[in-house]
């Protein structure tokens, strides 16, 4: 299962058989969900939809929220490398010279 609870990824070749049914053997939406065993009767549905608007390569999109990449610890550490020698620069004891008071 993915996404909420209840709900079930149907693979792309299940999906792929739905369309070769609806189209080629002129099944009906709810044919192919009790031949698929298909939960919802509106799965069906949407895959005609999507199938219309982008063919096939639309199953094998990604959906939802993308991964974070995972940044390698080399990367983060310079990272805060840099930022402590900019804060640094930037500071007026930098330059470990004695203040001087203007009296």
């Amino acid at each position: 299962m993915s996404g909420k609870k209840g709900m079930k990824k149907y693979p792309v070749e299940l999906k792929l058989e739905a369309m070769r049914l609806f189209y080629e053997e002129g099944k009906t939406r709810a044919e192919i969900t009790g031949i698929l065993s298909i939960r919802d009767p509106h799965r069906v549905k949407v895959w005609l939809k999507q199938y219309r608007r982008e063919g096939a390569v639309g199953f094998g999109k990604a959906q939802g929220r993308p991964h974070k990449q995972a940044k390698s610890e080399q990367a983060e550490l310079e990272r805060l490398r840099m930022d402590a020698n900019t804060m640094a620069s930037l500071s007026p004891m930098s330059s470990h010279s004695p203040i001087r008071l203007p009296w």
